[in-house]
């Protein structure tokens, strides 16, 4: 059995970039839970386009961008809880303060991240699109969404 599993070293994400995704990250989701979108199959998206590395955004036969990795919300916050993030059904409640829940949310997104900016020994040049929202599905496209996108630094 042959391991596919790409040759590449990790670079872990400057403190300025985790602390502009995290600013970022929470502005979304605060929006989102503000306008009570906040349900199961909510999902926070990302793309990442790398200097120099070119590579196709992928689509579904229905031509929608498929972004590179997500993140489903209700797996950190109560997708029911009306205009507000409650921490989740994984944490217990009244024992995990909701600054735990980011942290572990944040420490998912950066990992993914990482990995797709890891054939850069930088993060100067990278642009993160990020999307926090509903797809319909199986076509894809965003029944709501909000999105940011920043250069990291």
């Amino acid at each position: 059995m042959r391991d596919h599993t790409p040759d590449f070293k990790m670079h872990e994400l400057t403190d300025q970039n985790k602390s502009l995704i995290r600013q970022t990250v929470q502005q979304l989701l605060e929006k989102l839970a503000a306008d009570g979108k906040l349900t199961l199959d909510t999902l926070l998206e990302f793309w990442i386009e790398v200097p120099g590395i070119k590579r196709p955004r992928g689509s579904f036969r229905g031509g929608f961008l498929m972004p590179d990795s997500f993140v489903y919300i209700s797996d950190y916050f109560k997708p029911d809880e009306p205009h507000t993030l409650t921490p989740g059904a994984a944490y217990p409640d009244g024992e995990v303060d909701l600054e735990k829940v980011w942290d572990d949310l944040l420490d998912e997104l950066f990992y993914q991240i990482e990995i797709f900016t890891s054939p850069l020994s930088t993060g100067k040049g990278i642009t993160l699109e990020l999307w926090a929202g509903n797809r319909q599905r199986p076509e894809g496209e965003w029944l709501y969404a909000v999105d940011r996108k920043v250069e990291l630094g």
